[in-house]
């Protein structure tokens, strides 16, 4: 129950309809009567009822259990005196929302077993007056019986979805961070050295102006450069950051591979099913940096590509004949390889490298984003 002012019960599993009956229906069992006192204690322990019901709600100590034993007392008054059973429900209904595992089953027996009592006591004294509601009787007792087991465990099941939901928020809100700091830490890599060489050669050829003009000039035209340089890797970096179809990187990956004079060969389908865009990015990126990487330190003469995706994960393994990491690995090391492995763990990827007549490279992603939207 989601507010304390609330009198029907929720996510039992009836029609609201059907409750708000159930809170008329006393009404009738006390009107059938010819005493007027009858009628006046009926209305009053009905008003009683359903105010120790409300108070049940807002009280978050021992007298919960003050409230709930003041609202037995008035349903087996009212099935005793007047034929009524249907409140035996509202206390089924709450029992089921106590947590305490020892409470829960305390109140579950007590209720029970004193529901029975009073329906077998009224079935002696009032048996030709219930034979036609016998039906709806069995129903209630069947109520009594499962109704608070069901709710505790759709209470139970709530609340497991709110701690899902709750780690969902927080592990979102850390992948926001943690791509903050891949972008601080791509942002510095790109322009950090670049910037602290343009300031250097700055001051430098402020004092060559008047020394040696023409070493200024070339520091100058160092510095254009270096802030070309930079602009250059800022708008790449910009651009993967907007995201780059895996489709498309294959095409610049085999365009660089060739125009290295390499042989290219591709195996697999392009098209990705069941696939995040935020993992074909990372996968897109990891492509572009280990092409680089053969390019620029493998002296290989073949490059081989295989993309492999199944209904979990996608994997691509990059292979090469060249000479491996072993005489370079210090130089491999500090060229892309962490940056590859922080944006695979971001999308709980892997990278694994084997150096063995040339390289190795095996990128490994589950589709683990999909997992999200199905946890219901």
């Amino acid at each position: 129950m989601k507010h304390w002012y609330q009198i029907i019960p929720n996510n039992t599993g009836l029609s609201s309809y059907i409750w708000i009956i159930f809170c008329l229906l006393p009404f009738f069992f006390i009107f059938r009567s010819s005493s007027v006192l009858e009628i006046i204690f009926g209305i009053v322990m009905i008003l009683i009822f359903f105010v120790a019901y409300r108070l049940s709600f807002i009280s978050h100590n021992r007298l919960v259990y003050v409230w709930i034993s003041i609202k037995m007392a008035i349903s087996l008054s009212m099935t005793i005196l007047f034929g009524y059973i249907y409140f035996a429900l509202f206390l089924a209904f709450f029992i089921g929302t106590i947590r305490n595992k020892a409470g829960f089953l305390s109140l579950y027996i007590v209720h029970l077993t004193t529901t029975l009592a009073a329906i077998t006591v009224i079935f002696f004294i009032q048996n030709e007056s219930l034979f036609p509601q016998l039906p709806f009787i069995i129903i209630s007792i069947i109520g009594v019986i499962l109704l608070p087991f069901t709710i505790r465990y759709r209470q139970k099941q709530q609340r497991l979805e709110g701690e899902l939901e709750d780690a969902n928020e927080k592990i979102s809100q850390l992948k926001v961070i943690e791509e903050r700091e891949r972008i601080a830490r791509d942002l510095h890599d790109t322009l950090g050295q670049k910037l602290s060489m343009i300031s250097l050669k700055s001051d430098l050829a402020g004092k060559l102006i008047a020394v040696k003009p023409q070493s200024a000039i070339k520091e100058v035209e160092d510095i254009s450069q270096t802030a070309r340089t930079a602009l250059k890797e800022v708008r790449e970096m910009v651009s993967n950051m907007r995201g780059a179809k895996l489709e498309d990187e294959l095409v610049r990956v085999q365009q660089i591979i060739e125009a290295a004079e390499m042989e290219f060969h591709f195996d697999g389908d392009v098209q990705l099913n069941n696939t995040p865009l935020l993992v074909e990015n990372v996968l897109s990126m990891c492509l572009k940096e280990a092409a680089t990487n053969i390019v620029k330190h493998s002296n290989a003469t073949t490059c081989h590509i295989n993309l492999h995706q199944t209904q979990t994960d996608v994997s691509i393994v990059v292979t090469d004949n060249g000479k491996g990491i072993g005489e370079n690995k210090g130089s491999f090391q500090g060229h892309g390889l962490q940056g590859m492995r922080e944006r695979l763990e971001f999308v709980n990827g892997s990278l694994d490298i084997v150096s063995n007549n040339g390289t190795i490279l095996t990128i490994r992603v589950p589709n683990v984003i999909k997992q999200e939207q199905r946890e219901e």
